[in-house]
């Protein structure tokens, strides 16, 4: 089954030196890019992270800091990357929370802007997980009776993700074969996620609000009124770069807003007082009279 989209997708993994999004780096990155008339082609890069590979990290994926030493940076290869996705819609494995952030911070490093707006992201571990609840090895074992041999290695968990995604598009008549339809279906959230990570979302009404924590639910602009300290807090944690570029983003519609408020109350005010005037004016020409 091809899937039903007028630009490519761009199915992907990437290992990392831990799961630390803010902190953490890239270290293998496999991309299998879909047309929509179903060719394809592959990209698979191992990455210098420049910092230490986690002993947990390197058991699970079987890459060491010796094995990329002398392989090229993110920066080096952050180009191609971009270039490679291009527009593409987005499809991995726990990508929503983890692959997509990760890339997004990498790209943010290097002063790449990763834009979303026009994406469609599909989570295909989501899907799963409301039709089965399992892992990516049970997921291939059962929807593609296969035995993932090679799992951890990017390309070969990218190319997994695949196949159990058009298993799935098989097996479930409800799903349908679109990215608009399937990112809808994957999104494990009621708010529309802005910052990649989860932390910023919106409403019903389409106001920004924090998804974590104390305030979760609530609007930025309503807490910054409550709790101003809070917007400076989140900037100095350690949070993702993207989340807190999609907090400052708010908080500069939030302060615009507040100016052309007091711009119009100013105005209205002037106005009244500029029409009690001529009122005034005419009052006292007639009296003479």
């Amino acid at each position: 089954m091809i899937i039903n989209t007028n630009k490519p997708i761009v199915i992907f993994d990437v290992e990392s030196t831990g799961l630390d999004v803010a902190q953490d780096r890239i270290i293998e990155i496999g991309m299998l890019k879909i047309s929509p008339n179903g060719t394809s082609i592959e990209l698979v890069k191992r990455i210098n992270p420049t910092i230490p590979i986690s002993k947990e990290s390197s058991e699970i994926t079987g890459i060491t800091d010796e094995d990329v030493k002398n392989e090229p940076t993110f920066k080096e290869l952050a180009n191609e990357i971009a270039n490679f996705i291009g527009d593409a819609d987005l499809v991995g494995y726990n990508s929503n929370k983890f692959d997509i952030p990760m890339l997004a911070e990498e790209f943010l490093r290097v002063d790449i802007h990763f834009d979303i707006s026009k994406r469609k992201f599909i989570d295909v571990q989501n899907i799963f997980h409301k039709k089965e609840q399992r892992t990516l090895e049970a997921a291939y074992q059962f929807y593609c009776n296969k035995t993932l041999d090679n799992a951890h290695e990017a390309m070969a968990d990218t190319k997994a993700t695949y196949e159990v995604l058009l298993a799935q598009l098989e097996k479930y008549d409800d799903l349908e074969p679109n990215p608009e339809f399937l990112a809808t279906f994957s999104k494990n959230t009621k708010h529309e996620i802005i910052d990649f990570a989860g932390r910023i979302a919106k409403n019903k009404e389409g106001k920004a609000i924090y998804n974590f924590g104390k305030h979760k639910g609530k609007t930025i602009e309503e807490i910054d009124k409550q709790e101003p300290g809070y917007y400076g807090w989140m900037l100095n944690s350690n949070f993702p770069l993207y989340t807190k570029e999609v907090l400052k983003k708010e908080m500069e519609k939030i302060k615009a807003n507040r100016t052309q408020d007091k711009k119009d109350t100013s105005h209205s005010t002037s106005t009244a007082a500029d029409m009690n005037a001529k009122l005034n004016a005419l009052k006292s020409k007639f009296s003479k009279k």
